[in-house]
């Protein structure tokens, strides 16, 4: 079959980071409906460091959960990705682990792969902003550079967010004020954290499809995303949809548009902490397709794609969110924090 795949304008390295390491059990699919369908989220020969995602995760001496017990590993520990394997057993959505620092196997569901890129700052910020994301594995935002132990919140690898102004401290280092977006308050990021984010990133792909052949088609019962061009599935992902412990966070099913977008978001949900609470600040690439703000996006808070485990959203690995959000309808102008316009691309949800 001809390589139906429209990369576009990617560059090897945004390829490699599509293909995360991650989503190699993609490549495990029973249902053959989709075995001829291109996907970038299969297994990448790159590997780097990995940060944990949940409170605590166990490491275990072979790449399964019936493996002895090495040691227990707490929230935002970075440690080097030595390789990947299929183990055997549970978890049989995700069957990918990580050797992590040579010490041992940690179930891939837990880890987000990362990286540790520093930047050199702006010259200037254009007078209604730019977008940015964030190029180590976490960074503390404050909310005044001269008192720094003031935390507002800790960013995540792979997170985007508004930047509205620049400024430096008085040991000359660079700031960036950041919009927090859903209080509308501001708060302070080193700037070598964050790349600004440039306008052919963010452009539309496959220009030349016309809209009413775009189509996404999201199967609950797989975890899966499949993109179309025509009757041509020209994309994959995994996916983790709404979760069934609380069945007011099914993921809606039927027919929907993606008329509204933004590529950053701070999603809040609750004001006390419970199960069923969270908030998660720089929520990158969001594509909403119901009105109660069901959507696409990029997740950092867990790897572990292939099972329900959402409020009803579509939950995608960032760089998976990020096709996504450029190959839907509308265009986000690069300039804009969000864009509403009806006629957006077609969503198919089904069981």
């Amino acid at each position: 079959m001809a390589n139906a795949l429209d990369i576009h304008s990617l560059s090897r390295r945004d390829f490699l980071r599509l293909s995360s390491i991650s989503l190699v059990s993609l490549l495990a699919l029973s249902q053959s409906t989709f075995a001829y369908a291109e996907s970038l989220t299969q297994t990448s020969g790159e590997a780097g460091l990995g940060r944990i995602t949940t409170n605590k995760v166990d490491m275990y001496d072979s790449p399964s959960l019936e493996g002895k017990l090495i040691r227990t590993l707490w929230k935002d520990l970075v440690m080097p990705i030595n390789k990947v394997e299929i183990g055997l057993g549970e978890p049989a959505h995700n069957k990918v682990w990580y050797l992590m620092n040579g010490e041992g196997y940690v179930h891939s569901g837990s880890v987000q792969p990362v990286e540790i890129r520093k930047n050199d700052a702006a010259v200037s910020i254009p007078e209604k902003g730019v977008l940015a994301e964030v190029t180590v594995p976490f960074t503390d935002a404050i909310w005044n550079p001269i008192f720094k132990k003031l935390v507002a919140y800790r960013l995540y690898y792979s997170t985007t967010h508004w930047i509205l102004d620049m400024l430096q401290d008085d040991k000359g280092e660079t700031w960036y004020e950041v919009l927090e977006d859903f209080y509308q308050f501001r708060y302070y990021v080193q700037a070598s954290h964050l790349r600004i984010i440039p306008p052919e990133e963010t452009t539309t792909l496959s220009p030349n499809i016309p809209a009413a052949d775009k189509k996404l088609e999201v199967h609950l019962r797989d975890q899966i995303v499949v993109a179309y061009e025509g009757e041509m599935p020209v994309q994959m992902f995994r996916c983790s949809g709404g979760t069934e412990f609380y069945d007011h966070y099914l993921t809606p099913t039927g027919d929907f548009t993606t008329d509204y977008k933004r590529p950053s978001r701070h999603m809040i949900n609750g004001n006390k902490a419970t199960a069923t609470t969270y908030d998660l600040p720089g929520v990158p690439w969001v594509t909403f397709f119901t009105e109660d703000g069901i959507s696409f996006h990029g997740t950092y808070w867990h790897n572990d794609f292939g099972r329900p485990r959402s409020h009803g959203c579509i939950n995608l690995p960032s760089e998976a969110a990020k096709w996504v959000y450029r190959w839907t309808l509308p265009n986000v102008p690069y300039e804009e924090q969000r864009a509403y316009k009806n006629g957006g691309t077609k969503v198919t949800v089904v069981l």
